[in-house]
């Protein structure tokens, strides 16, 4: 009689088998075609920070943080590390996700796997970590030569980027698994514009109109751009620590959500 075969249980062999997933979108990005989108990626960024932080940061000056001046480059710097951060985990977790899950139809194969559903999202999610790695990486190096950041700063700094495109991956991904066509592509691009604007990135919220202001600081973007910020200019305190608080939360409750659906889609 054929025995039935044994596949590894366990959190180190579920961990495995979702960087088995991230192994095959590492493979997929060696292609040329995919290097132009992480190229756009990079450029994007730097040129908000020298067109806004350093053009418009001319006419403005300094701005008040927690009761410090700071220069406004340096106040925007940290927001266009967010926003970097974000608009390259939600891209990989929603377009990309979305194209392999609904249109390629490839999670179906994989599904005849024993890899489960939340490791597949897992392993997309960590994609989408590694995406958002990979757009921070520069934006720290250009952060440290133009002086807004010391060296001994870069480590924490990348660290919350990770943390911040962990979350922005696993919301990207839960997202993806309520649209229903590319015409839904619309509304995550006004979602992630919106946030972009209004999340304190070119302006303190506190100067927003009484009912934006605290509609602001419930968005994931304007938590991550505080973290961002305090710890950049040397501020990081509880505040910091209710930021991580909510981006680890919205990481875990998006991971629960995109995992449902997945396997709703997928074995339903």
């Amino acid at each position: 009689m054929t025995q039935p075969i044994a596949y590894a249980a366990g959190p180190w062999a579920s961990v495995r088998r979702a960087l088995a997933v991230s192994a095959r979108n590492v493979a997929a990005a060696s292609h040329p075609s995919y290097l132009w989108v992480l190229l756009s990626g990079l450029f994007e960024p730097a040129f908000y920070l020298f067109s806004i932080g350093l053009g418009v940061g001319s006419l403005v000056g300094s701005i008040t943080v927690d009761g410090e001046a700071v220069s406004y480059v340096r106040f925007v710097a940290p927001a266009m590390l967010a926003a970097s951060v974000m608009n390259g985990a939600m891209s990989e977790a929603t377009f990309n996700f979305f194209t392999k899950l609904r249109m390629m139809r490839l999670h179906d194969a994989t599904a005849c796997t024993p890899v489960s559903s939340t490791e597949m999202v897992l392993g997309e999610v960590l994609w989408s970590v590694a995406r958002g790695a990979v757009h921070s990486i520069p934006f720290l190096v250009l952060m440290q030569l133009m002086g807004l950041i010391d060296a001994a700063q870069i480590p924490g700094l990348f660290v919350v980027t990770l943390l911040t495109g962990f979350a922005f991956g696993a919301l990207g991904a839960a997202i993806s698994t309520f649209l229903r066509g590319t015409h839904d592509f619309d509304r995550v691009n006004l979602f992630t514009f919106v946030m972009f604007v209004f999340s304190g990135t070119f302006a303190p919220v506190s100067e927003y109109p009484l009912f934006l202001g605290p509609l602001a600081q419930a968005t994931p973007l304007w938590q991550a751009v505080a973290l961002t910020r305090d710890l950049s200019t040397g501020t990081f305190g509880w505040d910091s620590a209710l930021h991580c608080g909510y981006l680890v939360v919205l990481a875990v409750l998006a991971m629960a959500v995109a995992s449902r659906r997945m396997e709703r889609t997928l074995r339903g």
